[in-house]
């Protein structure tokens, strides 16, 4: 009874196993249709976001020396992350644009590559607007324009003179804790074109120096006074590791226009990578909120002189 009790229990795990075995390798077996199911679409999805990655493919663009505009900064190009796009897109097995995710491939020729030479604007293909903000004298009109900046989560360059840093210490430790970029005006307004070579050195180092003694930063963007500049003035401030901003835009406010015309006139001019001038007075005060609000309805966005110049997308 005993030998009858145990072949009849191996006669049973022998069918059960065996039954198993039949069912994993039946083709109308749930799991396995599940699983191949799953598989397909999977590679189905990841080809076509290969497919599709070359839609999306940008060529990266060189900075270079423009004939008008000078040197001109590059601009990232973009490739598309198959992988993070996969994933991201796994879960509904269903190509969606939104979901790709991109990264930016840098150019071979950055603007520390080229010689010296101005700058005026950004890539042109950059939605992107920098204001500068030349200061030598006031200090009236700063705080409501610092005011306005905060209110509309706007970073602004600000060129200062070295003589009115030294004046207004507590000004320029303001423009800084609220995030805002320094540049160097030089020390007291000269005509760059008009002095000596040694002059031209004392007028930007010792800026720095007091902008640096200030903050504890050194300024790496020179805006030589009223524009005015020869090609020594250039190779000065590139000798001295610094590059030199012109604009594009001027609201002309030292004119004191009215409101509307300045905002008119800026607005009139705004273009892609645009570099617009302004001073602390009284009609920047006053329009500065609605000329902000003027650029982000033609969307672009607003950054500073660096962020402008940038290679980032």
């Amino acid at each position: 009874m005993k030998i009858n009790n145990v072949m009849t229990y191996v006669l049973f795990v022998l069918v059960v196993i065996i039954t198993c075995i039949t069912a994993m390798k039946n083709p109308f077996f749930y799991t396995n249709i599940s699983s191949t199911d799953v598989s397909a679409k999977n590679n189905e999805l990841l080809m076509e976001i290969k497919e599709k990655a070359k839609e999306y493919h940008v060529q990266p663009m060189d900075a270079y020396i423009d004939r008008v505009y000078k040197k001109t900064p590059g601009r990232n190009g973009r490739k598309v992350n198959i992988e993070k796009s996969y994933q991201n897109m796994k879960k509904s097995q269903k190509f969606t644009e939104s979901l790709l995710v991109f990264d930016e491939i840098s150019p071979s020729v950055s603007l520390k590559d080229l010689p010296a030479s101005p700058i005026y604007r950004g890539h042109p293909e950059k939605e992107m607007v920098a204001l500068l903000i030349n200061v030598s004298w006031g200090t009236e009109y700063i705080p409501r324009i610092l005011e306005v900046l905060k209110e509309q989560n706007v970073k602004a360059t600000f060129f200062i003179e070295g003589k009115w840093a030294k004046e207004n210490k507590n000004i320029v430790k303001m423009i800084h804790e609220q995030n805002h970029l320094i540049g160097n005006h030089a020390y007291n307004h000269p005509d760059m074109a008009r002095i000596s070579v040694t002059e031209m050195n004392e007028q930007i180092e010792n800026t720095n120096e007091i902008i640096e003694a200030i903050i504890d930063y050194r300024p790496k963007w020179f805006a030589p006074p009223s524009g005015s500049f020869n090609d020594q003035v250039v190779k000065t401030a590139h000798e001295l590791e610094m590059e030199t901003i012109l604009w594009t835009v001027d609201t002309i406010d030292w004119k004191n226009p009215s409101v509307s015309v300045m905002i008119n006139r800026v607005m009139k001019n705004i273009h892609p990578g645009a570099t617009v001038l302004m001073h602390p007075t009284e009609p920047v005060a006053q329009g500065l909120d609605l000329l902000i609000d003027e650029i982000k309805q033609k969307e672009y966005s607003l950054g500073t002189i660096e962020e402008l110049l940038s290679e980032k997308r």
